[in-house]
Protein backbone atom coordinates (compact mmCIF):
# COMPACT_ATOMS: atom_id res chain seq x y z
CA UNK A 1 0.00 0.00 0.00
CA UNK A 2 1.51 3.61 -0.71
CA UNK A 3 0.45 5.97 1.75
CA UNK A 4 2.25 9.70 1.64
CA UNK A 5 4.45 10.29 5.10
CA UNK A 6 5.38 13.40 5.87
CA UNK A 7 8.61 15.32 7.22
CA UNK A 8 6.60 16.02 10.28
CA UNK A 9 5.83 12.87 11.16
CA UNK A 10 9.67 11.45 10.68
CA UNK A 11 10.94 14.07 12.82
CA UNK A 12 8.73 13.21 15.39
CA UNK A 13 9.52 9.74 15.01
CA UNK A 14 13.19 11.51 16.06
CA UNK A 15 11.49 13.02 18.91
CA UNK A 16 9.90 9.80 20.60
CA UNK A 17 13.51 8.10 21.04
CA UNK A 18 15.21 10.93 22.12
CA UNK A 19 15.38 12.70 25.24
CA UNK A 20 17.12 15.57 24.20
CA UNK A 21 17.22 17.37 20.43
CA UNK A 22 19.77 20.05 19.47
CA UNK A 23 17.37 20.29 16.02
CA UNK A 24 18.74 24.28 15.26
CA UNK A 25 21.66 24.37 12.61
CA UNK A 26 22.56 26.88 9.80
CA UNK A 27 21.00 26.59 6.81
CA UNK A 28 23.00 24.47 4.18
CA UNK A 29 23.42 25.24 0.62
CA UNK A 30 24.89 23.50 -2.58
CA UNK A 31 26.41 26.81 -4.35
CA UNK A 32 27.92 28.65 -1.37
CA UNK A 33 30.34 29.47 -3.35
CA UNK A 34 28.08 31.92 -5.00
CA UNK A 35 26.65 32.99 -1.60
CA UNK A 36 29.81 32.96 0.39
CA UNK A 37 28.68 36.13 2.89
CA UNK A 38 25.69 33.72 4.12
CA UNK A 39 28.40 31.49 5.67
CA UNK A 40 31.85 34.23 6.28
CA UNK A 41 31.29 37.37 6.83
CA UNK A 42 34.71 38.85 6.27
CA UNK A 43 33.59 38.40 2.14
CA UNK A 44 31.58 41.64 2.50
CA UNK A 45 32.86 43.81 -0.28
CA UNK A 46 35.79 41.30 -1.70
CA UNK A 47 34.45 41.23 -5.11
CA UNK A 48 35.12 44.67 -5.83
CA UNK A 49 31.21 46.01 -6.86
CA UNK A 50 28.15 46.02 -5.51
CA UNK A 51 26.55 42.79 -5.71
CA UNK A 52 22.83 41.64 -4.81
CA UNK A 53 22.04 37.71 -4.71
CA UNK A 54 19.11 35.89 -3.67
CA UNK A 55 18.50 31.65 -3.50
CA UNK A 56 15.94 29.77 -3.19
CA UNK A 57 16.55 26.42 -1.74
CA UNK A 58 13.67 23.49 -1.98
CA UNK A 59 15.16 20.74 -0.20
CA UNK A 60 13.52 16.72 -0.47
CA UNK A 61 10.75 17.85 -2.48
CA UNK A 62 7.58 15.42 -2.57
CA UNK A 63 8.37 15.37 1.24
CA UNK A 64 5.24 16.79 2.87
CA UNK A 65 6.69 19.66 4.98
CA UNK A 66 10.45 19.59 3.70
CA UNK A 67 12.62 22.79 4.69
CA UNK A 68 12.62 25.63 2.18
CA UNK A 69 14.76 28.57 2.66
CA UNK A 70 15.38 31.86 0.84
CA UNK A 71 18.79 33.97 1.18
CA UNK A 72 18.86 37.43 0.19
CA UNK A 73 22.52 39.65 0.44
CA UNK A 74 23.70 42.79 -0.83
CA UNK A 75 27.29 43.91 0.10
CA UNK A 76 29.78 46.24 -1.62
CA UNK A 77 33.24 47.85 -0.65
CA UNK A 78 33.22 51.55 0.54
CA UNK A 79 34.86 54.21 -2.16
CA UNK A 80 37.99 54.94 -0.90
CA UNK A 81 38.78 53.08 2.66
CA UNK A 82 39.15 49.00 3.64
CA UNK A 83 35.98 48.65 4.53
CA UNK A 84 33.15 46.31 3.14
CA UNK A 85 29.52 46.60 4.53
CA UNK A 86 26.45 44.01 3.67
CA UNK A 87 23.28 42.94 4.58
CA UNK A 88 21.79 39.43 4.79
CA UNK A 89 18.14 38.11 5.51
CA UNK A 90 18.15 34.29 5.72
CA UNK A 91 14.40 32.87 6.06
CA UNK A 92 13.94 28.93 6.95
CA UNK A 93 10.11 27.42 6.53
CA UNK A 94 9.99 23.79 7.25
CA UNK A 95 6.47 21.91 8.13
CA UNK A 96 4.67 24.31 5.96
CA UNK A 97 4.72 26.94 8.06
CA UNK A 98 5.02 25.23 11.77
CA UNK A 99 8.41 26.51 12.11
CA UNK A 100 9.65 29.86 10.73
CA UNK A 101 12.96 31.48 11.40
CA UNK A 102 14.09 34.47 9.75
CA UNK A 103 17.54 35.80 10.34
CA UNK A 104 18.66 39.64 9.35
CA UNK A 105 21.77 40.92 9.65
CA UNK A 106 24.18 43.57 9.10
CA UNK A 107 27.82 42.71 7.94
CA UNK A 108 30.96 45.14 7.84
CA UNK A 109 34.51 43.84 6.98
CA UNK A 110 38.08 45.37 6.82
CA UNK A 111 40.48 44.42 4.34
CA UNK A 112 44.82 44.80 4.42
CA UNK A 113 46.79 43.82 1.14
CA UNK A 114 49.45 41.02 2.28
CA UNK A 115 51.20 41.09 -0.40
CA UNK A 116 50.69 42.23 -4.60
CA UNK A 117 47.95 40.21 -5.52
CA UNK A 118 46.94 38.90 -1.97
CA UNK A 119 44.30 39.52 0.46
CA UNK A 120 43.01 39.57 4.13
CA UNK A 121 39.78 40.44 5.55
CA UNK A 122 38.36 40.45 8.81
CA UNK A 123 34.28 40.19 8.50
CA UNK A 124 31.63 40.92 11.70
CA UNK A 125 28.20 40.28 11.68
CA UNK A 126 25.59 41.61 14.04
CA UNK A 127 21.85 40.78 13.98
CA UNK A 128 19.98 38.35 15.29
CA UNK A 129 16.59 35.53 14.79
CA UNK A 130 12.79 35.84 14.50
CA UNK A 131 11.34 32.38 15.38
CA UNK A 132 8.16 31.71 15.64
CA UNK A 133 6.92 28.00 16.16
CA UNK A 134 3.14 26.36 16.58
CA UNK A 135 2.75 23.42 18.32
CA UNK A 136 -0.55 22.65 17.44
CA UNK A 137 0.59 21.95 13.45
CA UNK A 138 2.17 19.27 14.96
CA UNK A 139 0.64 16.14 14.19
CA UNK A 140 1.53 13.07 16.54
CA UNK A 141 2.60 9.97 15.28
CA UNK A 142 2.36 6.69 17.37
CA UNK A 143 -0.41 8.74 20.07
CA UNK A 144 2.96 10.19 21.08
CA UNK A 145 2.03 13.62 23.30
CA UNK A 146 3.95 16.39 22.36
CA UNK A 147 3.56 19.21 24.75
CA UNK A 148 4.97 23.07 24.51
CA UNK A 149 4.00 26.72 24.27
CA UNK A 150 3.88 27.93 21.27
CA UNK A 151 6.63 30.67 20.12
CA UNK A 152 5.75 33.93 18.28
CA UNK A 153 8.41 35.46 16.64
CA UNK A 154 10.92 35.31 19.82
CA UNK A 155 13.70 37.54 19.02
CA UNK A 156 17.50 36.12 20.21
CA UNK A 157 20.51 38.78 19.21
CA UNK A 158 23.41 36.60 17.49
CA UNK A 159 26.60 38.09 16.30
CA UNK A 160 29.55 36.21 13.77
CA UNK A 161 33.35 36.57 12.55
CA UNK A 162 35.19 35.51 10.02
CA UNK A 163 38.63 35.80 8.28
CA UNK A 164 39.17 35.28 4.35
CA UNK A 165 42.05 35.16 2.35
CA UNK A 166 41.88 35.51 -1.63
CA UNK A 167 43.88 36.63 -4.39
CA UNK A 168 42.70 36.11 -8.14
CA UNK A 169 42.45 32.33 -8.71
CA UNK A 170 42.76 30.81 -4.75
CA UNK A 171 40.83 31.94 -1.54
CA UNK A 172 40.32 30.70 2.28
CA UNK A 173 38.20 31.35 4.71
CA UNK A 174 37.43 30.09 8.59
CA UNK A 175 34.02 31.96 10.28
CA UNK A 176 31.77 31.32 12.79
CA UNK A 177 28.90 32.87 11.61
CA UNK A 178 26.60 32.70 14.98
CA UNK A 179 28.73 32.89 17.70
CA UNK A 180 25.90 32.86 20.47
CA UNK A 181 24.50 29.44 21.57
CA UNK A 182 20.66 29.89 22.18
CA UNK A 183 18.30 27.70 23.82
CA UNK A 184 14.62 28.41 22.24
CA UNK A 185 12.89 25.77 24.12
CA UNK A 186 12.84 23.10 26.54
CA UNK A 187 9.83 20.57 27.82
CA UNK A 188 12.83 18.20 29.20
CA UNK A 189 11.02 18.69 32.77
CA UNK A 190 7.44 17.98 31.44
CA UNK A 191 5.66 14.79 32.67
CA UNK A 192 7.41 11.62 31.32
CA UNK A 193 4.21 10.78 29.22
CA UNK A 194 5.33 13.49 26.60
CA UNK A 195 7.54 13.72 24.66
CA UNK A 196 10.73 15.35 26.23
CA UNK A 197 13.40 17.44 24.08
CA UNK A 198 15.50 20.37 24.06
CA UNK A 199 16.12 22.91 21.27
CA UNK A 200 19.17 24.82 21.29
CA UNK A 201 21.58 27.41 18.74
CA UNK A 202 24.59 25.53 18.48
CA UNK A 203 27.81 27.14 17.43
CA UNK A 204 28.40 26.13 13.32
CA UNK A 205 32.17 26.65 12.26
CA UNK A 206 32.87 26.77 8.52
CA UNK A 207 36.81 26.22 6.78
CA UNK A 208 36.11 26.89 3.01
CA UNK A 209 39.06 26.67 0.11
CA UNK A 210 39.16 26.62 -3.65
CA UNK A 211 41.85 27.32 -6.53
CA UNK A 212 41.21 28.09 -9.85
CA UNK A 213 43.38 26.54 -12.67
CA UNK A 214 43.66 28.06 -15.68
CA UNK A 215 43.27 25.15 -18.23
CA UNK A 216 43.51 27.10 -21.87
CA UNK A 217 41.97 30.24 -22.65
CA UNK A 218 38.55 29.03 -22.47
CA UNK A 219 38.78 26.79 -19.69
CA UNK A 220 38.76 27.38 -16.13
CA UNK A 221 38.91 24.34 -13.35
CA UNK A 222 38.11 24.87 -9.89
CA UNK A 223 38.42 22.26 -7.22
CA UNK A 224 36.76 23.72 -3.43
CA UNK A 225 35.95 22.24 -0.23
CA UNK A 226 33.62 23.59 2.69
CA UNK A 227 34.01 21.67 6.13
CA UNK A 228 31.03 22.59 8.68
CA UNK A 229 31.61 21.46 12.52
CA UNK A 230 28.89 21.60 15.10
CA UNK A 231 28.54 20.06 18.33
CA UNK A 232 26.23 17.27 18.51
CA UNK A 233 26.01 16.79 15.04
CA UNK A 234 28.14 14.46 12.11
CA UNK A 235 31.04 16.26 10.57
CA UNK A 236 29.88 17.89 7.44
CA UNK A 237 32.75 18.04 4.22
CA UNK A 238 31.51 19.31 0.78
CA UNK A 239 33.51 18.35 -2.32
CA UNK A 240 33.02 20.09 -5.26
CA UNK A 241 34.83 20.08 -8.88
CA UNK A 242 33.50 23.73 -11.60
CA UNK A 243 34.35 24.07 -14.70
CA UNK A 244 34.27 27.88 -16.43
CA UNK A 245 33.51 27.85 -20.32
CA UNK A 246 34.84 31.09 -21.79
CA UNK A 247 34.04 33.01 -18.59
CA UNK A 248 30.16 32.84 -19.49
CA UNK A 249 28.89 29.07 -18.51
CA UNK A 250 29.85 26.46 -15.22
CA UNK A 251 28.93 23.40 -14.77
CA UNK A 252 30.32 20.96 -12.14
CA UNK A 253 29.31 18.56 -9.67
CA UNK A 254 29.65 18.00 -5.89
CA UNK A 255 29.60 15.68 -2.95
CA UNK A 256 28.62 16.06 0.84
CA UNK A 257 30.49 13.40 2.61
CA UNK A 258 27.89 10.13 3.69
CA UNK A 259 24.77 12.51 2.30
CA UNK A 260 24.58 13.74 -1.00
CA UNK A 261 25.61 14.01 -5.11
CA UNK A 262 24.80 17.11 -6.45
CA UNK A 263 25.05 18.96 -10.04
CA UNK A 264 25.10 22.63 -10.46
CA UNK A 265 25.08 25.00 -13.60
CA UNK A 266 25.78 28.36 -14.00
CA UNK A 267 25.43 31.16 -17.01
CA UNK A 268 26.45 34.46 -16.77
CA UNK A 269 23.54 36.68 -19.07
CA UNK A 270 25.74 39.44 -19.11
CA UNK A 271 28.45 40.99 -17.48
CA UNK A 272 25.90 42.23 -14.77
CA UNK A 273 23.51 38.84 -14.02
CA UNK A 274 24.32 35.24 -13.68
CA UNK A 275 21.91 32.82 -12.81
CA UNK A 276 22.74 29.49 -11.26
CA UNK A 277 21.04 25.74 -10.94
CA UNK A 278 21.56 22.94 -8.30
CA UNK A 279 20.36 19.49 -7.96
CA UNK A 280 20.87 17.31 -4.70
CA UNK A 281 20.32 13.65 -4.48
CA UNK A 282 20.74 12.00 -1.19
CA UNK A 283 22.68 8.97 -0.68
CA UNK A 284 21.11 8.31 2.65
CA UNK A 285 18.11 6.06 3.11
CA UNK A 286 16.32 9.33 2.50
CA UNK A 287 16.93 9.53 -0.42
CA UNK A 288 15.93 5.91 -1.64
CA UNK A 289 12.32 7.19 -0.39
CA UNK A 290 9.21 7.38 -3.47
CA UNK A 291 8.62 10.43 -1.25
CA UNK A 292 12.24 11.89 -1.50
CA UNK A 293 12.56 14.05 -5.32
CA UNK A 294 16.07 15.34 -4.43
CA UNK A 295 16.34 19.33 -3.45
CA UNK A 296 16.55 22.17 -6.00
CA UNK A 297 18.50 25.31 -5.48
CA UNK A 298 17.76 28.38 -8.29
CA UNK A 299 20.66 31.59 -7.64
CA UNK A 300 20.38 34.87 -9.06
CA UNK A 301 23.19 37.38 -8.46
CA UNK A 302 22.95 40.96 -10.06
CA UNK A 303 26.33 43.44 -9.89
CA UNK A 304 27.21 46.91 -11.24
CA UNK A 305 30.29 45.65 -12.57
CA UNK A 306 33.00 48.30 -14.37
CA UNK A 307 33.97 47.53 -17.67
CA UNK A 308 37.36 47.74 -16.79
CA UNK A 309 36.42 45.25 -13.95
CA UNK A 310 35.60 42.67 -16.34
CA UNK A 311 37.83 42.76 -18.98
CA UNK A 312 41.38 42.43 -16.40
CA UNK A 313 39.93 40.57 -13.67
CA UNK A 314 37.11 37.97 -13.74
CA UNK A 315 35.92 36.13 -10.79
CA UNK A 316 35.19 32.63 -10.53
CA UNK A 317 34.13 33.02 -6.78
Amino acid sequence: MIYKKSLLVTVLIVLSVCSEVYAQQDAQYTQYMYNTMSVNPAYAGSRGQLSIAGLYRSQWVGLEGAPKTQTLNLHAPIRNSRLGYGISIINDNIGDGVVQETQLDAVLSYTVDVSLEGKLSFGLKLGGNMLSLDFNGLNNFDSENIQGENIDNKFSPNFGVGVYYHTNKFYAGLSAPNMVETEYFDNSQRDSNSVQFLSKERMNFYLITGYVFDLNNNFKFKPAVLTKVVGGAPLQIDLSASFLFNDMFSFGAAYRWDAALSGMLGFQISDQLMIGLAYDRETTELGGTQFNDGSFEVFLRFELVKAFQRMVSPRFF
